[in-house]
């Protein structure tokens, strides 16, 4: 087992920046592929981006492009969301994930779930 806890969620106004941390404990970091997942009221949670264990492949969401940049420090045993240019559509609780073999945008190849942290973006 894993146990993944976000950090670094607030609010901030629509083109501002944030940088959302999450730490795993338990089992080997780098055994896993890590994902951000964001979950907004109502609807279903939804892709954001990964990483795999060697940090040199990323998969992203096609609506954060540019602006999300996912990252991981192994020995740190750390992974990180850079959010810039926020829009008040990235509102949503952020979900950091664990999984295994290939980055992947389907929730049902993560196994570990953090708690959430939230992100709310003002216009």
């Amino acid at each position: 087992q894993v146990q993944l806890v976000e950090s670094g969620g607030g609010l901030v106004q629509a083109g501002e920046s944030l940088k959302l941390s999450c730490e795993a404990s338990g089992s080997t970091f780098d055994d896993y592929v890590m994902g951000w997942f964001r979950q907004a009221p109502g609807k279903a949670r939804e892709f954001v981006s990964a990483v795999n264990w060697y940090g040199d492949k990323f998969q992203y969401r096609d609506s954060v492009k540019g602006r999300f940049k996912v990252s991981r420090d192994n020995a740190k045993r750390m992974v990180y969301l850079e959010m810039k240019m926020l829009k008040p559509e990235d509102t949503a609780v952020y979900f950091c994930a664990a999984g295994g073999y290939a980055v992947s945008n389907y929730k049902s190849d993560y196994d570990y779930w953090g708690q959430g942290t939230q992100v709310t973006v003002s216009s």
